[in-house]
């Protein structure tokens, strides 16, 4: 196996330890979430939305691996650039959220609303963020089967998680006035 899949690899293994590392986060805060008075919310497809995510990452490494994908350096400085970038504003916004932040949907309309950081242009660009790491991380290596699962599965994931979100946020007047007229993911400037 050469240089280039082993730290590919390596790569691999950082993100999932990441995504861990997330979860650690995630279930503080869910903690505070209920202790304000908040309340975890029903979501049919989390599991799936899981599944996902650690499908990209094995699928990528099965990928590069069998189907000996190559390192192609124009698209992996590209794509590396790209995931680089999601990864800084998926941790902008979990900056920003604080004890909003979580994995699952939560109602945490007794924290207030978060209208800064990212969120002063767009309601969701968390999911922003995930999305494109979720198709460049796989082409930094030339996975593109798995980018391409990627997209489609997230799409699919993203629909049924903001039905249950955007249902939950914009059932709050405080919610409703402070964001319901941004865009869900990409900021209007003009």
């Amino acid at each position: 196996m050469g240089v280039s899949r082993i730290a590919y690899l390596f790569l691999l293994a950082a993100v999932a330890a990441g995504r861990l590392l997330e979860l650690r986060i995630s279930r503080a805060n869910q903690r505070k979430v209920m202790q304000a008075g908040g309340e975890r919310v029903a979501e049919p497809h989390f599991n799936a939305m899981v599944l996902l995510h650690t499908g990209v990452i094995v699928g990528a490494a099965v990928e590069v691996i069998v189907a000996r994908r190559p390192l192609i350096p124009a698209l992996a400085i590209a794509m590396g650039a790209l995931f680089v970038l999601s990864n800084a504003l998926r941790w902008w916004v979990i900056r920003t959220m604080r004890e909003h932040w979580n994995v699952e949907v939560m109602n945490s309309v007794p924290l207030g609303v978060v209208a800064s950081g990212p969120y002063r242009w767009v309601r969701h660009p968390n999911y922003v963020a995930v999305y494109v790491e979720m198709i460049s991380l796989p082409l930094i290596h030339t996975a593109w089967i798995t980018a391409l699962g990627a997209a489609i599965g997230n799409a699919w994931v993203l629909h049924e998680r903001l039905a249950v979100e955007d249902r939950v946020l914009l059932a709050d007047p405080a919610y409703r006035a402070a964001m319901g007229a941004k865009p869900r993911f990409l900021p209007k400037f003009l």
